[in-house]
C-alpha cells in the first residue's frame, strides 16, 4: 500500500479556532463573538441586496473600488490600502509575505487567539509576552522580547479579549524603539469603539508613513458586516503592495464591497451603533460591579471578567440561562455588549452566582 500524502510539519498539533455552542438550551442572547446587534438596515441593506442581482459578475480585481474609497476616507494613497475577506486573512497574507521559517512574532498574551495559530501555520514561532495585571499590553517587556529572529510584532489595540488600550504616547515610544526591519502590525479591529481622542502622530497616514507599521481594520464589528467578511490593511506602499501580491485576484465579494461602500457613505448609522454600544458597555460594567465583579475599563464592544479558575463555571451558568459568552478556561470570560436584552439575562445569571 502506497504512503499517504504528508502535511507540512508546522501543522502538527495545530489547535482549532474554537466556537461556543448552545447545546440543548435555547439561545436568548448571543454575546460570544463580538458581533454588532441587530441586522442590516437602510442604505447598507439596500446596497447589499442590489449587489446580489449582479452577482453573476466578478468584482473589481483587488477590490479596487473599496480600496479607493478607503484611501479617500483615511487620507492615504490607493497604493497604501489592501482589502480582503476580513482582517485575519490579511494578517495571514502579511505572514505569508514577510515570515520565513523559524522567524519569531512577538505578541501580548492573552490576546486574539488566532495569532498563534496563524503564526504556526506560516512556519513561524510565537513569542508571547504576558499582559500586565490590569489586562493591558506590557510594551517595555514586548520591546525587550524583540531579538535577532523577530520579524513581526502584533499589538491588538483595543485588546481582545480584555478591551484594554495602549496609551497613545506609550505606543509612539514603542514604535520609535522597534527596529526598522521589524514590521509592527496594529490590529485595530475595535478602534471605532475607542472614545479616546487620537493624536495626529497616531493617525493612519502618520502610521503608514513610518514604513514598518501596518494597520488592520475590519467591517465585521462596528460596521455590522461580520457575515459578509470584509477587512482592510493600511501601510506603506511597499508593505501594502507585498500583501496585495499574495492575495487572490478577487479577495472580497461584490456584495461585501457594496455593503462596505454604503456603510462608508452613510456614517451616521455607524456613529449611532457605536454610541449605543458604549452606553450599554457602561451599563453592563456597572451591573457586574454591583455584584462584585470588577471589569477592566474597556474601549471595545465587550467586557472582560477576570474570573480565573471560575471562568468555565460562570460561562456554563450563562449557557443555562440562554446567554452565550466566551470563556477562556482558567483566565476569564468575555461578554459582547450591545444587545438590549443582555442586561436582563445577565442579571438572572448574577442572581444565581456566588
Amino acid at each position: 500500500m502506497s504512503a499517504a500524502p504528508v502535511a507540512r510539519p508546522e501543522l502538527a498539533g495545530l489547535a482549532a479556532y474554537s466556537s461556543v455552542a448552545a447545546g440543548d438550551v435555547p439561545v436568548r442572547v448571543r454575546a460570544s463573538s463580538n458581533e454588532a446587534p441587530g441586522g442590516l438596515t437602510g442604505p447598507v441593506l439596500d446596497a447589499a441586496l442590489a449587489a446580489v442581482a449582479g452577482a453573476t459578475r466578478y468584482p473589481l480585481i483587488g477590490g479596487a473600488d473599496l480600496a479607493a474609497a478607503l484611501a479617500v476616507s483615511l487620507g492615504v494613497p490607493d497604493s497604501s490600502v489592501a482589502v480582503a475577506d476580513g482582517a485575519l486573512p490579511l494578517l495571514d497574507r502579511l505572514l505569508l509575505a514577510y515570515l520565513r521559517p523559524g522567524d519569531e512574532v512577538v505578541t501580548a498574551w492573552r490576546s486574539y487567539e488566532a495569532y498563534p495559530l496563524s503564526v504556526q501555520v506560516a512556519g513561524g514561532r510565537s513569542v508571547a509576552v504576558p499582559l500586565r495585571a490590569d489586562g493591558s499590553h506590557d510594551l517595555p517587556a514586548m520591546a525587550a522580547a524583540i531579538g535577532p529572529a523577530t520579524r513581526l510584532v502584533i499589538v491588538c489595540n483595543p485588546n481582545n479579549p480584555t478591551g484594554t488600550v495602549v496609551p497613545w504616547a506609550d505606543l509612539a515610544g514603542f514604535l520609535d524603539a522597534v527596529p526598522p526591519d521589524v514590521l509592527v502590525v496594529l490590529d485595530e479591529a475595535y478602534t471605532e469603539y475607542d472614545a479616546r481622542p487620537r493624536p495626529d502622530t497616531m493617525s493612519v497616514p502618520a502610521l503608514a508613513a513610518r514604513g514598518n507599521v501596518a494597520v488592520l481594520r475590519t467591517f465585521s464589528k462596528a460596521h455590522g458586516l461580520a457575515g459578509l467578511r470584509v477587512g482592510y490593511l493600511v501601510a506603506s506602499a511597499g508593505v501594502a503592495g507585498a500583501v496585495r501580491s499574495v492575495l487572490p485576484p478577487f479577495p472580497v465579494s461584490s456584495i461585501a464591497v457594496a455593503a462596505a461602500l454604503a456603510s462608508l457613505a452613510h456614517p451616521s448609522a455607524l456613529a449611532d451603533r457605536v454610541a449605543s454600544t458604549r452606553k450599554e458597555r457602561a451599563r453592563v460594567a456597572a451591573l457586574l460591579g454591583s455584584r462584585g465583579i470588577v471589569v477592566p475599563d474597556s474601549e471595545a464592544n465587550f467586557v472582560w471578567l477576570p474570573l480565573g479558575p471560575r471562568s468555565s463555571a460562570f460561562a456554563e451558568l450563562c449557557r443555562e440561562h440562554g446567554l452565550l459568552v466566551r470563556p477562556f478556561d482558567g483566565e476569564g470570560v468575555r461578554i459582547t455588549v450591545g444587545d438590549p436584552d443582555l442586561r436582563a439575562v445577565l442579571a438572572e445569571v448574577l442572581a444565581g452566582w456566588e
